[in-house]
């Protein structure tokens, strides 16, 4: 009688591979990457923050977001730009630069920083959207191109400086409000004014500090630019204009708008979340407030 063969077992079928735990340090998500990148490098702070988790940090979480904004979520883009932007700080120490005095002759009013709020100051800081900070450069008021201009690191210190004061009245290390790719009231206004501007014609110093703080700003300060209006402006910005397209991102000169009559400027802001915006500004921006002088504050000069 002929035997019968007893089928041959079935083989283990394969299981669905796991994905392995990370590590309790290990980065899981883009802002945790950057974070990553952040601890290790030796200098803390950026924009007045101490950077520190941002799982449980907000202002570091803005910090970061932003790095990974600017750069449209390529990590390793924002990583290198926040690296750089480490590197810079550790140099230059902008929030000593603040502390600094600048010269009254090459500087004096040229720069001021104002801020409006829809109600108290106490409320903004609770709700970021009913403040607004704004950035003024008068270059018009330049007496002498050789003065300001002259010593190209004096220059972009006064104007980091300058920059850093707009950024302080963010308010960002006493944040509670998280930004993300869309929602973002951490900006700035930025007004460059060349009314009777004398220097027409390009000299290398004026085209030397605008080419550095342009690629200066561009690496260090992103995604702090609200909108950026060129006002009373004269020829001088054609040659501007092409030093921005080679460092500053498109989609951030589509922010910038020139005009030639700044008592324009105040029809700009009908969007905004501080009600009569417009109105606020100086007289001669076409609002009803104080001048510049008397409203804003700037770099310490003597």
């Amino acid at each position: 009688m002929a035997e019968t063969q007893a089928p041959a077992p079935e083989a283990p079928k394969p299981e669905a591979p796991t994905a392995e735990a990370p590590k309790p340090d290990e980065p899981t998500t883009p802002i945790q990457e950057l974070w990553a990148t952040a601890k290790a490098h030796s200098h803390p702070e950026v924009w007045g923050v101490t950077l520190a988790d941002p799982a449980t940090h907000i202002p570091s979480q803005i910090v970061l977001h932003k790095y990974l904004n600017a750069n449209d979520g390529d990590v390793v883009k924002a990583k290198d730009q926040l690296t750089k932007t480490l590197d810079w700080r550790a140099k230059l120490q902008p929030l000593e630069l603040i502390k600094k005095s600048y010269s009254k002759t090459k500087f004096e009013g040229l720069g001021y920083v104002t801020k409006y709020f829809a109600g108290d100051e106490k409320a903004a800081e609770e709700n970021p959207e009913t403040k607004e900070v704004f950035t003024w450069n008068i270059y018009g008021g330049v007496k002498s191109i050789d003065e300001t201009f002259g010593n190209l690191e004096e220059f972009i210190n006064w104007r980091v400086a300058l920059m850093e004061l707009a950024v302080q009245e963010l308010s960002l290390p006493t944040a509670t409000k998280p930004i993300t790719a869309d929602y973002d009231p951490y900006k700035i206004f930025q007004v460059h004014d060349y009314k009777s501007i004398s220097f027409l014609r390009q000299s290398p110093q004026v085209k030397a500090a605008s080419t550095e703080t342009i690629r200066v700003f561009a690496t260090a300060y992103p995604e702090l630019l609200k909108e950026k209006f060129f006002v009373n402006v004269p020829a001088i910005m054609g040659f501007m204009y092409g030093v921005m397209k080679l460092f500053v991102a498109p989609k951030t000169i589509k922010k910038f708008h020139p005009m030639s009559n700044g008592g324009n400027l105040a029809r700009e802001f009908g969007d905004s979340k501080v009600p009569g915006l417009g109105e606020k500004l100086p007289k001669e921006y076409g609002g009803k407030g104080d001048d510049l002088k008397a409203e804003g504050k700037g770099p310490s000069i003597e």
